[in-house]
Order: structure tokens, then C-alpha cells, then sequence
């Protein structure tokens, strides 16, 4: 394996979940690893709601922004490593499917820009969702990578997509 690592989150709309993991793991995962994040059909903004929890988390949101997946398809993207979708199928969504080599896991979270009513009840949602997506990015930045045959990794990247 290398030095340096590209990930690059998916999901549908790139407003909430796949940008808090963005954001996460560039800042948790620096120098070793660059994030992005896409949708396969972004939104017009990222979610005020993610934004608010990644500021309190003290987590840079300079940017941040929805983007389209062809950003990252093109002869000028760059490589990407590994490919995590975070869309949830519970939730009946598309995840978009990403081609080349890269190492591919689905991490699904339930989407908190679903959720409606109060807004005590979306706050837990979008605080639930970046709880998940630290702690996966947590684990993931915990592997060593270097040391670890290319199945074994794939299992214990997949394996921490159920925790």
C-alpha cells in the first residue's frame, strides 16, 4: 500500500452525510489521507445542520460544498483508493456505483436531511449521523494499512460498515 491515500465518500445528494465525512476524515486523517465527496445527484447546498456540528467539533468547513461524482470520474481526478458509499439502503435510496479499482465498502447511515418535524428531532438526526461517521473514520484511520493483505482490509473496512 502507500503513504498517502485518496478516499472519496458517495451518496445521493452530497449534502449531509458524505460532506461530515469528508470533513472528518481531512481533518482527522491528515497528512495520510486526502477526502472528497460527491453525489450522484448533489444537492444545490450542503445542510446548515452539518455544517453547525462540524464547526462545534472544531472541524474546518472551508470548502465544503455539493458536488457531482463526474468531478472525480475524469482523466484529471484524482486516483481514488478507496471508495466509501454512505447512502442507506434501510432508507430505500440509490448508492451510487463507483467503476475502476479502487477498494469499495458501503458504509450506510441514515440520512438525517430525511428527517422532518421538530427541530430538536432533525438535530439528533444530523448528531446521530456525524457520531456514526466519526466513529467509523475512527476505526478505518485505526487499521494499518501498510501491513494488511488487500482481502483482509476489504474485510475489516466492511466490518466496520456494521458497526
Amino acid at each position: 500500500m502507500n503513504d498517502h491515500y485518496n478516499v472519496l465518500f458517495l451518496c445521493t445528494g452530497n449534502s449531509a452525510r458524505s460532506i461530515m465525512a469528508e470533513a472528518i476524515l481531512s481533518f482527522k486523517g491528515k497528512p495520510r489521507f486526502t477526502a472528497y465527496s460527491a453525489g450522484s445527484h448533489p444537492s444545490d447546498a450542503v445542510r446548515p445542520e452539518a455544517l453547525k456540528l462540524l464547526e462545534a467539533a472544531r472541524i474546518p468547513i472551508d470548502g465544503l460544498r455539493s458536488k457531482s461524482w463526474e468531478e472525480y470520474s475524469g482523466p484529471d481526478a484524482p486516483k481514488v483508493d478507496f471508495v466509501f458509499t454512505v447512502c442507506d439502503n434501510a432508507a430505500k435510496e440509490v448508492c451510487p456505483i463507483w467503476p475502476g479499482q479502487p477498494m469499495m465498502a458501503h458504509w450506510g447511515v441514515p440520512d438525517p436531511a430525511a428527517v422532518h418535524g421538530p427541530v430538536a428531532k432533525v438535530e439528533r438526526a444530523f448528531r446521530e449521523a456525524f457520531m456514526i461517521l466519526d466513529h467509523r473514520i475512527s476505526l478505518f484511520l485505526s487499521l494499518p494499512l501498510a501491513s494488511i493483505d488487500d482481502l483482509k482490509l476489504k474485510k475489516e473496512i466492511e466490518k466496520i460498515g456494521r458497526q
